[in-house]
């Protein structure tokens, strides 16, 4: 039961279908606990090993496992289940009645004729004008829904990201050569290559080419070094560059290199750089802007969200 997407395919099944499996097979009244659900539904969508391991944006748990969560949690809402111990449920009067006006699919869309669900979704006014509201507005939360409120939110977050990182790479552009000297250097520091500033700056000397080359130590004690060289372009950089680079290496007999551009690489330089006896790693401008933003360099919190989960060992003391 996979589902097209453009050329690839979504391999587990959109947060909606999961509802109607889900309530029909809680339909026969008894106590059900997630992992049976689980099984159930491995089997019900057909799912693989690498089906199940597809995980949210930011990988702190499966799609699978973060929709069978909120499947509940929605249900729970909307009165038509309810928990009988931990990781255990079982079916309402009302979710049976529910149940009978159906044949397969089952959305949020559904859900809106449940008063509890509404005052779930809009707060405490419930009011038909709010509904309305909600429901015609850009954003309709009621017939749009295919992901769960963790993985829209994780989606929205790394979106912002993107665009965070697209605006750093234009401004390091639009800056000078001896600005993205001292930004390889402040950065290098953050991941914690170098050891202080101060000694990573005497490392590196500025070329005629205006670009910076330089053996930095890999850690503090110094015991393995790293050349790296980096070039504020515009063009994509080509295997001849690659090439001059590791010949840079040999001659300093260095076995590790780090190539920075602010342009990006072409296959060729990709191809030749994957298949050498000495490490090379090549940072193009989108990965040098996502290590500042993963670093924190150059960019200031704006505003912070904390996620919480029940804490069970709290309430079993």
């Amino acid at each position: 039961m996979r589902m097209p997407l453009g050329d690839s395919y979504c391999m587990i099944p959109d947060f909606q279908s999961f509802f109607y499996p889900v309530l029909k097979y809680s339909s026969d009244g008894k106590e059900h606990s997630l992992d049976e659900v689980r099984d159930f539904l491995i089997n019900h969508f057909s799912l693989n090993n690498e089906d199940k391991a597809e995980r949210v944006p930011s990988g702190v748990q499966t799609k699978f496992d973060n929709r069978i969560y909120w499947t509940k949690s929605y249900f729970i809402k909307a009165k038509l289940i309810e928990n009988t111990k931990r990781s255990h449920f079982k079916i309402t009067e009302r979710g049976l009645e529910f149940l009978q006006n159906f044949t397969s699919e089952i959305t949020i869309a559904d859900f809106k004729k449940i008063d509890e669900f509404k005052k779930f979704v809009n707060g405490e006014d419930s009011s038909r004008e709010k509904y309305d509201s909600i429901k015609t507005g850009a954003n309709n939360r009621f017939t749009e829904e295919t992901k769960t409120p963790l993985e829209k939110l994780e989606e929205s977050y790394q979106y912002i990201i993107q665009e965070l990182a697209i605006e750093l790479l234009e401004k390091i552009r639009s800056n000078s050569w001896q600005f993205f000297e001292y930004l390889v250097i402040d950065l290098m520091v953050k991941m914690g290559y170098g050891g202080s500033r101060n000694m990573v700056e005497e490392s590196i000397s500025r070329t005629k080419d205006e670009g910076i080359d330089g053996i930095i130590k890999e850690d503090k004690l110094g015991l393995d070094k790293i050349y790296i060289q980096a070039k504020k372009w515009e063009n994509t950089v080509g295997r001849p560059e690659i090439q001059k680079f590791v010949g840079a290496l040999q001659g300093k007999r260095a076995k590790k290199g780090v190539f920075i551009t602010t342009s990006d690489f072409s296959k060729d330089a990709h191809d030749y750089a994957k298949n050498l006896d000495v490490s090379i790693i090549l940072i193009d401008g989108d990965k040098l802007s996502q290590y500042m933003v993963e670093n924190e360099l150059g960019v200031s919190l704006k505003q912070n969200f904390k996620i919480y989960s029940i804490d069970n060992d709290y309430f079993e003391k």
